[in-house]
């Protein structure tokens, strides 16, 4: 499968959720989880698919297990830290640990991901399409 596909399907999977949480907010005049549900819309949604449209643009790490390594760590890390921060705005202070974990996991995926960008420039691109007038 190709990364960019992987990362834009699962951004709308979080995008859904995102809305569907904030859709909830909204009905029960509750916001007490806006930080989870912006954790959740701009690194699962957001960064998700900035992410795929990088990967779609660089058609040397597609394929690449980097990269979708990249793309599940993110996932992951994005899950994770979205219930322990709405888990930490609810008041249980035992999901510091899985926030400080998953936080971690989002900077080795930042940290990769920035790794596969600054190497895309010593990738071999394919050959550009030169367009010729029809005869």
């Amino acid at each position: 499968m190709k990364t960019s596909s992987t990362s834009f399907k699962v951004a709308c999977l979080f995008a859904i959720a995102g809305l569907s949480m904030g859709i909830g907010m909204a009905a029960s005049q509750d916001h007490t989880l806006m930080p989870a549900h912006a954790h959740l819309n701009l690194l699962g949604w957001v960064s998700l698919f900035l992410f795929g449209v990088f990967y779609r643009l660089h058609p040397a790490l597609e394929t690449s297990r980097l990269a979708m390594t990249q793309i599940v760590v993110w996932s992951v890390g994005t899950a994770f830290l979205t219930v322990a921060v709405a888990a930490l705005h609810l008041g249980h202070a035992a999901f510091e640990p899985v926030a400080a974990v998953s936080a971690l996991l989002l900077l080795g995926s930042l940290g990769l991901f920035s790794v596969l960008v600054f190497r895309s420039g010593k990738l071999p691109q394919p050959a550009a399409r030169v367009m010729t007038a029809a005869e």
